[in-house]
């Protein structure tokens, strides 16, 4: 008995086809299928392209989105078993294992995405924690800045934060007193903003010293400072605000700028 779907040469009393595994019920006597030459000859008539090898493929090639990529291993391993036991009418053998190699690649890719997701946001916590700790030093060098100018100037604090810095090329004087490097004499680093602001004495500035105008100075200084520390893009190079003034105390706010009745920080 020869089976109608790959032209085998079955027993007489066989049940399903030994080479393709179709039913043998009904097929008695039934001359090989068209197509098909002496037994085990290969496949000759027409042929068509297996739908679900069509559909591996194209949900593999949306193998970002984790359903369609579980949909193309499916549809790929379902349509290569068609395909074999086909006995050659069904075509797209490659269609079909390229679906499966881009459905695989997709759920592999999920892991990645996990890590991710979970790694990004601590990394960026970790970073805005050190942005945050190098602020706070930041405010500590300013302030004894601050107070050194003050003691080798005798022009009070300073009237600016430029007043700090060191030119290159220029002599130390009570304009630029090279107490702070020029990134921070700008106002700016580790993803913060620093803002000096003097404060005056009943919102008068005071004369200059005899010994303030020996040594170059100027400009009278200041009675007092205040200092706040601002995060460039707040949730992303820092979350807390900070402050400080001549009182050598910082506080900080987590949503706004700190003031004198900000917290203090421990």
């Amino acid at each position: 008995m020869f089976c109608a779907m790959c032209g085998a040469d079955n027993p007489n009393d066989g049940h399903f086809c030994k080479k393709c595994g179709a039913v043998l019920q009904g097929q008695r006597a039934m001359p090989p299928g068209v197509g098909y030459g002496p037994p085990g000859a290969a496949y000759t008539g027409p042929t068509e392209t297996s739908g679900k090898a069509i559909g591996s493929l194209i949900c593999g090639l949306l193998f970002f989105f984790f359903p369609v990529a579980i949909v193309a291993i499916i549809l790929g391993h379902i349509s290569l078993s068609e395909i074999r036991r086909a006995g050659g009418r069904l075509t797209g053998r490659g269609l079909a294992i390229g679906g499966l190699v881009l459905g695989y690649a997709g759920v592999s890719f999920i892991p990645v995405l996990i890590i991710a997701a979970i790694a990004i946001p601590n990394l960026l916590r970790a970073k805005m924690a050190a942005n945050e700790a190098s602020a706070v030093g930041s405010l500590r060098i300013i302030e004894t800045a601050a107070y050194s100018y003050g003691v080798t100037y005798s022009n009070g604090y300073p009237a600016r934060l430029e007043d700090l810095d060191g030119m290159a090329g220029s002599g130390r004087s009570c304009d630029h007193a090279h107490l702070l490097n020029s990134m921070l004499a700008s106002g700016q680093g580790s993803g913060y903003i620093f803002s000096y602001v003097p404060r005056t004495t009943n919102g008068e500035q005071p004369a200059l010293s005899p010994q303030a105008q020996r040594l170059g100075c100027t400009a009278p200084g200041a009675a007092g400072f205040e200092v706040h520390a601002d995060p460039l893009t707040r949730g992303t190079t820092g979350q807390r605000s900070f402050y400080t003034d001549q009182t050598g105390v910082i506080r900080f706010n987590m949503d706004a700028p700190a003031t004198t009745d900000s917290p203090v920080l421990e």
